[in-house]
């Protein structure tokens, strides 16, 4: 918490009910040209442009014309902006239909609509690597995923598992997409990679690995990888 009293991480972390139940303070005089909305789609569009580490309230102020002591107001620090930031695009992940009852397909359709919104920003991976407080926006989508979760017969805290896990799934699915499409993007790396792996293979001390490596191949777009390992993971959770 800042020395005013306002919301902030320091020794005690972020106080939910000041963030998200009471609304950002408003301040006498002038009324400022800016909002908390604004500040936190300020900040969305550099990281959505630059990655997380150009989000710095210098940028986010510049952004939106302010000076940065005026953003305090609104997000004390670079972590209640992320927290900010995160449900903001939580807005995104709008579910019209009520589930069909069919709870592992309805499941997959959820991780399929958490994979395309992570895609489009692809910071949020790193940014949900710590524990995040869930605003009204990540409460819509939960509340959703546990109504998927219903016909399971499942426990509450079990049920938030099972949502935890795939999410966790997703995001590090999504992390190593983007790395991969990196990677694609040098072709003389992955060619050294294929000569690397070719050699491995035929050293004769690797027998697994090379009977894997001459299998036939799967089709290896981002979208059909994906789905194996969605499927693998969804199929078989157990809900006994």
């Amino acid at each position: 918490m800042s020395s005013d009293g306002k919301t902030g991480t320091g020794a005690q972390g972020i106080d939910p009910e000041q963030l998200w139940l009471r609304p950002a303070e408003s301040r006498r005089g002038r009324r400022p040209s800016f909002s908390r909305d604004a500040i936190t789609a300020a900040a969305v569009a550099l990281a959505d442009a630059e990655g997380l580490d150009a989000v710095t309230m210098r940028r986010v102020a510049a952004e939106v014309g302010a000076g940065v002591m005026s953003l305090y107001s609104y997000a004390p620090d670079k972590e209640t902006l992320l927290e900010l930031m995160v449900d903001h695009v939580s807005g995104e992940l709008t579910v019209s239909d009520p589930p069909s009852g069919d709870w592992r397909a309805d499941l997959k359709t959820v991780a399929r609509l958490q994979r395309a919104h992570m895609l489009r920003h692809p910071w949020l991976p790193a940014a949900l690597t710590t524990r995040r407080v869930p605003g009204p926006n990540t409460l819509a989508f939960l509340e959703h995923a546990l109504a998927v979760l219903r016909p399971t017969g499942l426990d509450g805290a079990a049920k938030l598992e099972v949502f935890a896990q795939i999410t966790a799934f997703v995001a590090g699915h999504v992390a190593h997409e983007i790395a991969q499409a990196e990677v694609s993007r040098s072709p003389e790396r992955a060619v050294a990679e294929g000569r690397y792996l070719a050699a491995v293979a035929a050293d004769g001390r690797h027998p697994e690995l090379a009977e894997v490596l001459a299998a036939p191949g799967r089709p290896l777009t981002p979208e059909a990888t994906f789905n194996r390992f969605l499927n693998r993971l969804i199929d078989g959770l157990d809900t006994d």
